[in-house]
C-alpha cells in the first residue's frame, strides 16, 4: 500500500511538472512571439523613420535649392538693376578716352517696327546695345522694351514726347520728361525699381537753341543722380530721308577717325528702316577695325 501511494504521489509531481512544463513552454513560446512581433514594430517603425528622414533629408534639399534659384534669381535681377556710382560718374566722363578699341551701339527714339529686326540682328552677332528710347513709344510696344531688357541690352532714357517745345520749356520739364519715361520702362519690363540714371537729351546737350536751358536741365538731373551721354560717331541715319547702306557705312567710317572709343549714335524708327538693314554691314565694319561691343551695364555701376 505504501509502495503504491508513493507511485501516485511521484504520478501527481510528474503530471504537475508537466503541466508546469507545457505552461513555461507556451509562455517561452507567447514570449517569443511577442518578441519577433516586438522587433517587427520596431523594424518597421526604424523603417519609416529612415523613410521619413529620407523624405525630409529630399525636402530639405529641394528647400535648399529653391532658395540657390531664388538667390540667383534676385542677384540676376539686381546685376541688371543699373546704379550709378561715384565709379559710374567717372566712366560716363571718361567716356570717350580709352586705351583699347571699344564700341557703343546706341539707337535712339525706339521702340518701333524696326526693332524686331535690330533686335535680331544683335542676338545674332551676340552684341549688347544701348537703347534711348521714348516713353510715348514704350507705352505703344512695352513687349519689345522687355525683350530688349530680357536680353540684356540696357534701356535709357530719352525723355517721353520728343517734342522738343515741351521737353525744353522749363528745367523741370526736362526732369519730368525722364520720370514719365521712366515710369513706362518699369511698366514695360514689370521691374518697379529700375532707373537707368541715363538721359540723351533729344538733338543732344551741346548747341540749338535750347543750349543754355539744357545746361541748367543737365544741372538740374545730376542733382537727381541722372547723368548724360551724346555721341562722337555716327552712321548719318539722321541727316537725310535719303539713306542707304552705303551712305551710311561712308558715314561710320569718317566720324570713327580712328578714335579708340565710340558712342554711335543711331535710330531706331520706321523711316531709319534702313539702320536695321545696315547694321550686319557696321557691325562687321567695326570688328574688321578691332573694336570690341560694349554697353552702358559695363559704365553705369
Amino acid at each position: 500500500m505504501v509502495k503504491n501511494g508513493q507511485e501516485l504521489e511521484v504520478y501527481k509531481i510528474d503530471t504537475k511538472f508537466n503541466k508546469n512544463k507545457k505552461i513555461l513552454i507556451l509562455l517561452v513560446v507567447l514570449s517569443l512571439i511577442l518578441i519577433i512581433l516586438v522587433a517587427i514594430n520596431i523594424s518597421k517603425m526604424i523603417n519609416s523613420y529612415k523613410v521619413y528622414k529620407g523624405y525630409e533629408a529630399q525636402i530639405i534639399s529641394l528647400k535648399q535649392e529653391e532658395e540657390k534659384k531664388q538667390e540667383e534669381k534676385e542677384k540676376e535681377r539686381q546685376a541688371k538693376l543699373p546704379k550709378l556710382t561715384d565709379e559710374g560718374k567717372q566712366n560716363i566722363e571718361n567716356i570717350y578716352h580709352s586705351e583699347t578699341k571699344q564700341a557703343f551701339l546706341t539707337f535712339d527714339d525706339g521702340p518701333s517696327s524696326v526693332t524686331p529686326r535690330i533686335l535680331d540682328t544683335l542676338k545674332q552677332e551676340n552684341i549688347k546695345a544701348t537703347f534711348f528710347v521714348l516713353g510715348s513709344n514704350v507705352s505703344k510696344k512695352p513687349d519689345l522694351v522687355k525683350r530688349m531688357y530680357d536680353e540684356g541690352h540696357f534701356i535709357a532714357n530719352h525723355g517721353y514726347s520728343h517734342v522738343y517745345s515741351k521737353i525744353y520749356s522749363s528745367p523741370q520739364a526736362v526732369l519730368d520728361e525722364y520720370n514719365a519715361c521712366n515710369e513706362e520702362i518699369r511698366k514695360a519690363i514689370g521691374e518697379n525699381e529700375y532707373d537707368s540714371h541715363l538721359f540723351r537729351f533729344p538733338g543732344g546737350i551741346v548747341g540749338g537753341p535750347y543750349a543754355e536751358l539744357k545746361c541748367q536741365a543737365n544741372d538740374l538731373l545730376l542733382q537727381n543722380n541722372i547723368v548724360h551721354v551724346d555721341w562722337n560717331a555716327l552712321n548719318g541715319d539722321a541727316e537725310t530721308n535719303n539713306l542707304s547702306v552705303d551712305f551710311e557705312i561712308q558715314r561710320l567710317n569718317e566720324t570713327i577717325e580712328n578714335k579708340n572709343s565710340i558712342v554711335i549714335l543711331m535710330h531706331d524708327s520706321p523711316l531709319k528702316s534702313v539702320t536695321a538693314d545696315a547694321l550686319p554691314q557696321i557691325i562687321a565694319t567695326l570688328r574688321n577695325q578691332g573694336y570690341e561691343f560694349k554697353n552702358f551695364y559695363e559704365i553705369i555701376k
